[in-house]
């Protein structure tokens, strides 16, 4: 096989490219009309009311904590088992990640333990999507409203998944989404934030441009047309047209791109699910879809994981590990006291886990190529 198979990357071709093009000999290459259409467009696929959308998904995290009043001595509960900006977006605003040990099936957060986790000091429930599987969010809302507890979607990695027949976006009381580039549809760098509550919606383009507002109603003062009041500490997290043409192109791809998804995860099921020493992620239930950002294998423990990503890599195959739970970084020890032994079942599944190469891109012959690898592997 010529050039290594990545894990994941982005799928641009040349309408891509054109619209992109077209946002440059524009008169708008900054934040422009376009922003506003993505967020309309993203949202009304989800079926959310609103849409913002911000340069990052960390920010656009950050800025969902913000709107529902996360403040120093806040607990937020949620998962070791995600990308670090999970758990940093309550940090940056003082607060502290409680975490919550995994499922063993779905490798979501265990719903089971939430109540078990909360104090006195406990505001939010960050419940994320591993891999693209809709976690259970009637469970998890049913729980957050009987304690008061607001619940903020990690979706980052579920963008076009579905639970109980309905796209993921609207059922929390704010969804994030992330454009990374080996996410389902990219804009480069970029994120966003959907809500159903005007008032979340306010407060989120207010954080995102400097806590900023020109909008009549909202000031306190008017000095003419040329007036604006910062009413907020914000942060510059905006994205820009030239960002969000590349996103709209790429939303008229998504469904094309999550079926692609969908059907190299069903052939790794078929072959790979015949091997006795592998385990393949597990199929939602009835009504419900996988999104397929991630193909996450679970080797047994007899397997030397070291060794059999090094092999994987040997055969130009970019294999991954996804992730280093966040309670064993060094900063969640000296910052909050989190230490190895505090969550295994999150533990256990980072010793043995092996991230599969899934993008639409992905050629049949290279799948094959992969499954042949993994079937023929000494390790």
């Amino acid at each position: 096989m010529n050039g290594i198979i990545p894990y994941g990357k982005q799928s641009i071709d040349e309408n891509d490219i054109r619209a992109v093009v077209e946002v440059l000999r524009s008169a708008w290459i900054t934040q422009g009309p376009l922003v506003d259409e993505f967020e309309v467009r993203v949202a009304d696929y989800c079926g959310a009311k609103y849409g913002v959308a911000f340069n990052s998904g960390t920010s656009a995290l950050h800025g969902a904590l913000f709107a529902a009043g996360i403040k120093p001595g806040d607990e937020v509960i949620t998962t070791p088992l995600s990308f670090l900006a999970t758990a940093n977006a309550a940090v940056y605003l003082g607060a502290r990640p409680v975490f919550v040990d995994i499922n063993q099936d779905n490798y979501c957060l265990d719903i089971s333990r939430i109540e078990v986790a909360m104090t006195a000091r406990t505001r939010a429930i960050i419940p994320v999507d591993y891999a693209g599987y809709p976690v259970d969010m009637e469970r998890i809302i049913e729980i957050a409203r009987r304690h008061d507890l607001l619940v903020i979607e990690d979706a980052a990695h579920a963008l076009g998944a579905r639970r109980d027949g309905q796209i993921l976006g609207s059922q929390a009381d704010m969804t994030m989404l992330s454009f990374h580039p080996v996410k389902h549809i990219t804009t480069g760098e970029g994120g966003m934030i959907l809500c159903n509550d005007e008032e979340y919606y306010r407060r989120l383009k207010l954080f995102r441009s400097h806590g900023i507002t020109r909008e009549p109603d909202c000031l306190e003062r008017n000095d003419g047309s040329w007036y604006y009041e910062m009413q907020e500490l914000g942060y510059n997290y905006r994205i820009t047209d030239i960002q969000c043409a590349l996103g709209l192109s790429q939303l008229k791809k998504l469904d094309a791109f999550l079926g692609r998804r969908r059907q190299i995860a069903s052939l790794y099921d078929e072959v790979l699910g015949k091997l006795d020493w592998v385990k393949t992620p597990l199929s939602p239930p009835l009504g419900s879809s996988h999104a397929y950002h991630l193909y996450p294998l679970l080797l047994d423990p007899s397997i030397d994981r070291k060794k059999f990503y090094d092999y994987m890599r040997s055969r130009n195959i970019g294999v991954q590990v996804h992730y280093i739970p966040i309670h064993l970084q060094p900063y969640y020890h000296k910052m909050f006291g989190y230490r190895a032994g505090n969550f295994p079942l999150a533990e256990d599944f980072y010793a043995r886990e092996i991230s599969l190469p899934i993008f639409p891109d992905l050629s049949q012959e290279e799948q094959a190529y992969v499954i042949d690898a993994i079937k023929t592997s000494k390790v």
